[in-house]
């Protein structure tokens, strides 16, 4: 019989996508400040675009929360991304601390719960978050430029 062994939460993958998702919304939003807010456009076709919307929640000296959502999807019937970004600008990393107004996202999960996460709910969405900044910082448009660089992440 196989025994099913618990999961572990890989904390260096956790710490290396939280560094590479704090220089990308460096690259995004460069000031902190409160309130301050940045949109950019992805255009799938020439007849849609959808917006995705960075805007500073909370701003103090050590640490920032930014509001990361999506506006202008095709459909009505899937909701449109949102989560609460925390950055840490003395340890230089940004950690997801709510999605789609979930808080409380811990680093383990036992499969299965009542809400259904992952065991690797937490890993899962700052990856998320890493491939939803690359991708705006690499096919957005914005009347800002970019001084973005594969390497750099």
């Amino acid at each position: 019989m196989k025994i099913k062994r618990p999961y572990v939460p890989d904390i260096k993958m956790l710490g290396q996508i939280c560094e590479g998702n704090y220089v990308r919304l460096n690259k995004l939003l460069p000031e902190f400040a409160q309130d301050s807010e940045f949109k950019f456009w992805i255009e799938h076709d020439p007849s849609h675009k959808s917006y995705v919307r960075l805007k500073v929640t909370e701003s103090f000296p050590y640490t920032s929360t930014i509001l990361v959502s999506q506006e202008g999807l095709v459909s009505d019937w899937i909701r449109p991304p949102e989560m609460q970004v925390r950055l840490y600008h003395d340890a230089r990393m940004a950690e997801v601390i709510s999605y789609q107004k979930q808080h409380r996202i811990r680093g383990q999960y036992h499969y299965p719960n009542p809400e259904m996460r992952m065991p690797d709910e937490k890993i899962q969405l700052n990856s998320f978050l890493a491939e939803w900044l690359a991708h705006g910082l690499k096919h957005g448009r914005s009347n800002y430029q970019f001084d973005y660089l594969e390497s750099d992440l």
